[in-house]
């Protein structure tokens, strides 16, 4: 490797080779933990997002369709029936509530819309339900439609594209190498078969994780390298809120330096990816999320189920209009 006199020469010569159409190599990437100029580091991924990335943030909002009661043991969940949090527990919602909370974000400007079910996977007459009901959404409401229903199979992941999903969603949730402390019931390695299920029958994946559940950094490269392997059109990443009877109950806070050091890492691996805001950005300071969106991300999460909807998106399309960013649509109107 070549050596460099400062940490801004090193993280320009990884700029010019982004903006020149290239991936740096993991080598390249896992010099990234030693960066200690981390103001060098967030104007370098800022760059490479100003260059590589549209002006047109990427909204998209959730629904809990299944909530509770899940089998699978991830030590950062509190729908996990092997802990003692406290969640709600249902079955489906019923159609016309996930009708009318699609129908709520499309009217608020949000794209996209996803039906999340808690479990190891959702199955048989479920499945059939869900479908039905991202059919139903898709042609009356006219959104975008994704799901995230857990570890599917290729037969599975036809029915949702005949059903008109055009992406799905599993996350990574963190590098290979620290999973399985995180988590016993499934792998990383059926993670990725999932989402290779997913592509395989013609979709989009969506697949991120969540920082600050006690990876180090050179982890979290780990796990933004890992994610080039899925080839994700979106990345959603989630900052730990430790849960109250989970087993990450008590892990520290991540710093806002760190939640920023982090994303820009992200960026410069993945130059043309949307990076998106999920669980956890509402601990960020104002400033700090418009620096995220500066630096890195280009897409979120935004509104809520059914009550909260118009609030939120409208305060987020504020940040989105001040970190320079618009929304859908409104370049053509």
């Amino acid at each position: 490797m070549e050596s460099f006199t400062s940490d801004e020469d090193f993280l320009k010569s990884l700029t010019d080779i982004i903006l020149s159409g290239k991936d740096i190599t993991e080598e390249q990437a896992y010099l990234l933990e030693d960066i200690k100029d981390r103001q060098a580091l967030r104007h370098a991924a800022e760059l490479v997002t100003e260059k590589m990335c549209d002006k047109v943030f990427d909204p998209c909002s959730i629904i809990n369709a299944r909530s509770g009661r899940c089998s699978e043991d991830c030590k950062w969940c509190a729908q996990s029936a092997h802990y003692k949090a406290k969640c709600d527990t249902y079955d489906l919602v019923n159609h016309e509530a996930c009708l009318h909370a699609a129908q709520l974000n499309k009217d608020a400007g949000v794209n996209r819309f996803s039906l999340v079910a808690s479990g190891h996977a959702v199955r048989g007459r479920s499945l059939d339900s869900m479908c039905q009901m991202l059919k139903e959404i898709h042609d009356s409401v006219g959104i975008h439609t994704c799901a995230s229903l857990g570890l599917l199979d290729q037969e599975s992941m036809h029915k949702l594209k005949e059903a008109g999903v055009t992406r799905y969603h599993c996350n990574l949730e963190t590098a290979p190498s620290h999973f399985s402390t995180l988590c016993t019931t499934h792998t990383i390695e059926q993670k990725m078969e999932t989402l290779r299920a997913a592509r395989e029958a013609g979709l989009e994946v969506c697949s991120g994780g969540i920082i600050g559940m006690g990876e180090s950094v050179r982890q979290r490269i780990e796990f933004a390298l890992t994610l080039r392997r899925v080839k994700p059109a979106s990345i959603p990443v989630n900052v730990l809120c430790p849960i109250p009877g989970t087993p990450l109950a008590d892990v520290p806070l991540m710093e806002e330096d760190e939640i920023l050091d982090t994303l820009a890492i992200i960026r410069l691996i993945h130059p043309r990816v949307q990076i998106r805001f999920a669980g956890g950005r509402a601990r960020m300071s104002e400033q700090g999320q418009l620096e995220a969106m500066r630096i890195a991300v280009n897409g979120a999460i935004m509104g809520d189920m059914l009550t909260t909807v118009g609030s939120t998106v409208e305060h987020d399309k504020k940040l989105i209009e001040d970190a320079g960013y618009t929304m859908p649509g409104e370049d053509s109107k």
